[in-house]
């Protein structure tokens, strides 16, 4: 298990620390800090113990409103960055 943490761009969450099973390609636990809660904590609870890729595929590229990004957008590139560095 690793810890990564993120700082997202262009949306209202300010920071996500991410746990990854690094053995399995899964996410184990997103702490979101800042944007809407009720929608951020729903989304932490599906990505538990989803595959990394199968995340990037789904939430890549989402948009906020008139905003490119959004929060599972940033998520996304989150775990882009991560697998970049490992």
């Amino acid at each position: 298990m690793e810890t990564f943490t993120y700082a997202p761009q262009g949306v209202c969450s300010n920071q996500f620390i991410l746990t990854v099973d690094n053995e399995n390609n899964r996410v184990k636990n997103i702490e979101i800090k800042g944007g809407c809660p009720g929608n951020l904590i729903g989304i932490s609870h599906l990505l538990k113990g989803m595959d990394i890729d199968e995340v990037i595929e789904k939430f890549s590229g989402v948009p906020c409103g008139m905003k490119s990004t959004s929060c599972p957008d940033q998520i996304a590139q989150a775990l882009r960055s991560y697998k970049a560095q490992h």
